[in-house]
């Protein structure tokens, strides 16, 4: 996997260096979501990427707006299971301001979706804030709830080195059927009924959270821009993610876009300033 500067407000975008013919891109856009079981997949002209909310998550975590992403299969990179090495990529290689102001969607009225007991919402708020609860039926898991305010350095310093997590009994259940046959003990979180199964043992007490906020802010992105509210959750996951950001797509009058100028005075009041940013128009769309 090569990752690519790209241009004022391409976005995030896949090549598939390995597919045939021309049509080898594909953007991160809630448009092109194939598949949520069990990880993130985008795809259109016949080519998927999949487990791509890591890679997302750290690119949002780290303030990146626009790149190309170059894959030569189609999967992203596992790594470690976290977006540790990822943020430490991108740190290596250096970040580029662009001349334009960043275009965000600013929540304004409440979007919220349910299935079960499951549900996850966006509230209008001043920055990006995250309060995610996840609760299992497991002595070491249970409850864990955690709340964060986004930013370059509380995603590196909370979120990134969080590792994903699963059961044995599924793992084992998945590679009898010749799936998540790469898994292992490097790139995950395994649990047996009772304890963990990783001889290191846990990363920080609320790994397990911390890793649903970690694929949540990647999920998240796939609206194509930064969104300015307050995500909560109880006991979601991709499948609930998908469904609130098509929530807010056809809730158009919940939210604006905007792009943010040069102004250096606190987001806060930037927002309550029509000169302060530029509107997009009722038109615009991610």
């Amino acid at each position: 996997m090569t990752v690519k500067p790209a241009g004022v407000d391409e976005g995030i975008t896949f090549v598939r260096q390995d597919a045939a013919g021309n049509n080898k891109r594909v953007r991160a856009s809630i448009e092109n979501v194939s598949d949520t079981t069990l990880a993130t997949t985008v795809g259109n002209n016949g080519n998927a990427i999949s487990t791509i909310e890591h890679l997302l998550s750290a690119l949002r975590g780290m303030g990146i707006d626009n790149a190309e992403i170059e894959l030569d299969g189609p999967e992203v990179p596992v790594m470690d299971g976290s977006a540790l090495m990822f943020v430490d990529l991108i740190k290596s290689a250096g970040i580029r301001e662009q001349g334009s102001g960043r275009r965000v969607l600013v929540i304004e009225k409440p979007v919220s979706v349910s299935d079960g007991e499951s549900w996850a919402e966006l509230l209008p708020a001043p920055e990006f804030r995250i309060t995610y609860e996840i609760r299992f039926d497991h002595p070491l898991i249970g409850r864990q709830a955690y709340d964060l305010k986004l930013s370059e350095d509380s995603y590196e310093r909370e979120i990134s080195f969080a590792r994903t997590f699963g059961f044995l009994r599924d793992v084992e259940y998945l590679q009898a059927r010749g799936l998540a046959l790469g898994g292992s003990l490097k790139n995950a979180v395994v649990l047996d009924d009772v304890k963990i199964i990783n001889k290191e043992g846990l990363r920080h007490p609320e790994e397990f959270v911390k890793h649903k906020i970690l694929d949540a802010i990647g999920d998240l992105y796939l609206i194509g821009m930064p969104i300015l509210g307050h995500f909560k959750a109880f006991k979601s996951g991709h499948k609930l993610h998908f469904m609130l950001l098509k929530a807010v797509l056809e809730q158009p009058e919940n939210w604006r876009i905007v792009r943010l100028d040069e102004d250096e005075s606190p987001l806060e009041q930037r927002l309550s300033l029509p000169r302060s940013f530029a509107a997009e128009g009722d038109s615009a769309r991610p």
